[in-house]
Formats: structure tokens, sequence, C-alpha cells
């Protein structure tokens, strides 16, 4: 990885048929370049969405991660 960003930790989940293409639909639509990628935007999301801030933003759009700036698609 160019960015610098490493991942020690790896999380498995299970999802079923319709959140996998809710997921992909919402993927495609914002141009998030993975399913890695969507699903730590949206947990950032989410987070935010609570009140919890767990790094600094600045990420580029290879770098999507769990930060408290959000990213859009003008962002890629």
């Amino acid at each position: 990885m160019t960015s610098g960003l490493t991942r020690g930790e790896r999380l498995q989940i299970m999802l079923t048929e319709r959140e996998l293409e809710a997921l992909d639909t919402w993927r495609f639509g914002a141009r998030m370049p993975s399913r890695a990628a969507a699903v730590r935007e949206l947990l950032k999301r989410g987070l935010a969405a609570e009140g919890f801030s767990v790094a600094d933003g600045g990420a580029k759009s290879q770098d999507f991660g769990v930060t408290p700036e959000q990213k859009t698609a003008e962002n890629s």
C-alpha cells in the first residue's frame, strides 16, 4: 500500500444477499474503490452519527478509513 497506512486486524463478516446488494449499490453510487472501502466508510459515518471521532481526516480516496472527515464522490 503506497499510503503507508497499515491495517493490522482482519474483520470477517457475513452478509445476507440483500445486505450485499445494498452495499454494492451504495458502493457503486458513491464510487468507492472496493467493498472494504465502502464498509469502512459506512462504519465511519455510523460512528460519526453516534458522536464518535476516531482519527484525523485528510486521507486520500485510496486511504478510506474510519476517520471523522466524511469522504464524498468528489474526493475520489
